[in-house]
């Protein structure tokens, strides 16, 4: 059980009680994942109306473990199922649900760490929200919140990065990406 109550908030919208008990739901189920949950917070928030489509949702989370705090944030992008907030509900916990698979497996040893070097590649694809990594001939995914000592949205296919993998569910996934060059550092 969390130690601190579930914070839901929704923005531009309406509170939804249907939305909420589902948040609670997923939120509950989480805690399946990874014993010790301290805290979760989730954003629903309404994006900007567009003309040509209907309402665009975007669910952030917040959630902490003891000694570490995860974040995911899924909005529409080219996500036109996000047009649905209980699918972009489901598609942000999925994400948060994998983050803290991670997390255990690494807490109980079961995915090799290389210490303390990383793993160098280049960034080979970037998606609105994620990327892929070339490294010693294998593509390696990452998330746009793996991200370390840079903006996300400042990086280019091309730039050299240092990053720490682990097995992910569709195959090997860096946990933590740090570009190399002194014009990614954020001041």
């Amino acid at each position: 059980m969390m130690q601190i109550p579930l914070q839901i908030t929704f923005r531009n919208m309406d509170p939804s009680p249907a939305v909420e008990a589902r948040i609670r739901t997923l939120a509950e189920r989480l805690e399946h994942f990874h014993e010790g949950v301290v805290s979760c917070r989730v954003i629903v928030e309404l994006q900007h109306r567009h003309h040509h489509r209907g309402n665009l949702y975007h669910v952030s989370i917040t959630l902490r473990v003891p000694g570490a705090e995860f974040a995911t944030s899924h909005g529409p992008g080219a996500q036109p199922a996000h047009e649905d907030v209980h699918v972009a509900a489901r598609d942000a916990f999925d994400s948060m649900r994998r983050q803290l698979e991670d997390h255990a497996r690494v807490q109980r040893g079961d995915v090799k760490t290389h210490h303390p070097d990383h793993a160098e590649g280049r960034i080979c694809e970037l998606k609105p929200d994620y990327g892929h990594i070339e490294s010693a001939g294998r593509r390696v995914y990452f998330h746009r919140n793996s991200v370390v000592g840079a903006d996300f949205d400042r990086l280019a296919i091309g730039d050299a990065v240092r990053f720490v993998d682990a097995p992910g569910a569709s195959g090997p996934q860096a946990t933590t990406v740090h570009p190399i060059g002194k014009h990614h550092l954020t001041g």
